[in-house]
């Protein structure tokens, strides 16, 4: 028997990936089986249907540009962007597409990359965030430091860094074990996210080291302010089953830009006043 190939829409509907195709307006023409399994719309249910209307609001001014590329003659490939599903969630999609125009229509594999994405944000997170305490951690900090000097430098509304060294931490851990120390760590996360305002972010920077960044403040007073409540909150003892646990912290404030105009400029100067702070109340008599 001599074999026959089979018509090309049969081999497509074979395929996991979502094979589409739409015309110069961007309206479906064709779509393959796996479609419904991806978006959960049958061909019958879109063909003559904008593509662009079924695109996540949020992704739609990027995904017209993508297109707009396509149709310029760039083969554009690994382009992502989240569709809504017919029941409503959203999709995270993997494109490759191109522009034939001497059949005037754009042409694109679709590939569902919903669980790859999780698992890409799932390790930003742990690569961005401290896993004992949740907060950020000195690599998240540089990089958020970095985006709010720059918007600083452009508006002029100020920023300054708080670091916190913590008093009384080395001597409850050494009393009670790692394990205390461990549920301290995160009761003075707790409370130190608690005493930060709209807008700005605390990073645990070291051992028993915090850094808070203060959006918009506009002086060292400002962040003065900021500072003392942070301490404050840390002054009611933490009752754990082991006792009570007092804590305080030292504070050193660094302000930009006359402090310093780039993160580990800035980062230094706080620290160096943290130390400061530390060794004058050391020195202090107590009582």
């Amino acid at each position: 028997m001599t074999a026959t190939l089979p018509p090309l829409t049969e081999v497509l509907d074979l395929l996991p990936d979502a094979v589409c195709m739409v015309d110069a307006d961007g309206r479906f023409v064709f779509v393959s089986a796996s479609f419904e399994r991806i978006f959960g719309y049958t061909p019958q249910e879109v063909l003559g249907l904008l593509a662009f209307d079924l695109v996540h609001p949020d992704d739609r001014a990027a995904t017209v540009e993508s297109a707009q590329r396509v149709m310029d003659g760039t083969l554009q490939r690994h382009f992502r962007n989240r569709y809504i599903h017919k029941d409503g969630h959203s999709v995270d999609i993997q494109w490759s597409a191109q522009w034939l125009p001497e059949y005037g229509v754009r042409i694109a594999s679709a590939r569902e990359v919903s669980e790859l994405r999780r698992a890409e944000l799932e390790l930003e997170h742990l690569a961005g965030h401290d896993p004992l305490t949740g907060l950020p951690n000195r690599h998240r900090l540089q990089r958020e430091m970095k985006f709010a000097i720059s918007h600083a430098a452009r508006t002029g509304e100020g920023l300054a860094v708080v670091y916190l060294d913590l008093d009384g931490f080395k001597a409850a851990n050494d009393r009670a074990g790692h394990e205390v120390g461990d549920r301290l760590l995160r009761e003075v996360a707790q409370r130190l996210q608690h005493g930060l305002r709209q807008g700005d972010l605390v990073a645990r920077v070291g051992g028993d080291e915090f850094v808070a960044l203060l959006r918009g403040c506009r002086d060292a007073e400002a962040a003065r302010v900021v500072a003392d409540g942070l301490r404050a909150r840390l002054g009611p003892p933490c009752a754990l089953p082991e006792g009570l646990f007092q804590l305080d912290a030292s504070v050193g404030i660094a302000c930009f830009p006359a402090d310093g105009t780039d993160p580990d400029t800035l980062l230094a100067h706080a620290d160096r006043a943290m130390y400061a702070a530390k060794r004058l109340r050391l020195a202090l008599p107590s009582g």
